[in-house]
């Protein structure tokens, strides 16, 4: 099979070597222990550690600045022009604000409240689009969050 060169984060050339099997890089940018947990999680699920996948757990005062460089390292590594979706887990916290920088490099795109669910559609639909990836993540999550008992419960009248 001969290499496709797609362009990379920065502007530079990546080049595949496997084919056109290009698949889009996730992140995990967490409060720690989160993003360790839901890889171990994926990891079981799937049953092998899924490819392009990294965590960082952010720990209590850790530099904001020291998180930011962390996650442009893991994003260069995961991006093979397909792009990146860095995942945090609730929208406020240090992970995600120190995520603002990500969007303007490139191919990346943020979301927050991540959930097994939400983790799991998006390895699974991952050889698509960014784009697609990021809507369907986003559909996992919303619709992983169900009800499971299934009753109606009245209130009792006094």
């Amino acid at each position: 099979m001969g290499s496709t060169e797609h362009d990379g984060l920065l502007g530079e050339k990546r080049v595949a070597t496997d084919g056109n099997n290009f698949m889009v890089g996730i992140l995990l940018l967490t409060h720690a222990p989160l993003g360790q947990a839901f890889l171990a999680a994926a990891t079981h699920v799937f049953r092998g550690r899924p490819e392009r996948v990294e965590a960082i757990d952010v720990i209590a005062d850790q530099n904001p600045a020291e998180v930011q460089k962390l996650a442009i390292e893991a994003v260069e590594r995961l991006d093979d022009g397909s792009g990146v979706l860095v995942i945090t887990d609730v929208m406020g916290g240090t992970p995600s604000n120190c995520t603002g920088f990500l969007c303007g490099l490139g191919n990346v795109s943020v979301i927050a409240g991540i959930s097994l669910p939400m983790l799991l559609r998006a390895l699974t639909y991952r050889n698509d689009t960014l784009d697609v990836v990021v809507e369907m993540a986003l559909a996992g999550g919303q619709n992983g969050a169900v009800r499971i008992d299934n009753r109606i419960r009245v209130a009792a009248s006094a």
